[in-house]
């Protein structure tokens, strides 16, 4: 579904990513792993397309994605592709309701019917009697659930999650790990994680190895 090929990454004279080769397929959860500092956040962005690669090639469903202008590669990442952070990255003034149905208003999709599959997944997820409350009046674990909410809400095919369980206490880790596990059996998505949790990694389909800004299968 998503393949990359030989992508380069440098800042100055720092050689972040040197020829990297990867391919996700469908329904498949990847996690990645590594030390700080070895190139997976950088990997994920040029992945979401939030970065450019110095060289290489990214192709989702054998589309190369470097023919699109900048309108449409806003389009694809909008509805294409979901983004779960370690920070949550929740709007403080939004409603988790609120939050959770912008991807839809960038895509000028903010319908009755968004709205309401917004609140089915905050209901699936376990947040129905929290939907109107702002971030400031949840916990962590909360937070990043709407966040997961958020990242479904435009039906994605791919997930990117960069530390999702980072900033979590050890029982909200584990129910994060096991909610990947269920959203990609309601959803049939797929889910490439950065984590430095080996729990949550060896649960992944496929765990690879970020090493010298390379990856390691």
């Amino acid at each position: 579904m998503i393949k990359a090929q030989q992508i380069t990454k440098s800042y100055g004279e720092l050689d972040v990513l040197k020829g990297v080769d990867f391919e996700g397929q469908a329904s498949e959860i990847v996690s990645i792993v590594g030390s700080s500092g070895a190139g997976k956040t950088t990997f994920l962005q040029i992945l979401g397309t939030l970065e450019q690669a110095d060289k290489g090639k990214l192709f989702f469903d054998n589309q190369d994605l470097s023919e699109l202008n900048s309108k449409e590669l806003a389009h694809f990442r909008n509805n294409e592709i979901g983004f779960i952070f370690q920070f949550h990255h929740l709007l403080p003034e939004f409603t988790a309701l609120e939050n959770v149905l912008i991807p839809s208003m960038i895509g000028k999709d903010h319908t009755k019917a968004k709205e309401q599959k917004a609140k089915d997944l905050l209901d699936l997820l376990g947040l129905k009697d929290r939907m109107s409350h702002k971030p400031s009046k949840m916990s962590g674990g909360e937070q990043q659930r709407v966040a997961v909410a958020r990242a479904l809400i435009n039906n994605p095919r791919l997930i990117l999650a960069d530390e999702p369980t980072g900033n979590l206490d050890s029982a909200n880790a584990l129910e994060m790990h096991n909610l990947f596990l269920d959203l990609r059996k309601e959803f049939n998505c797929s889910f490439v994680i950065i984590t430095h949790n080996e729990e949550l990694a060896t649960m992944a389909d496929r765990r690879l190895l970020m090493k010298d800004g390379q990856l390691i299968y």
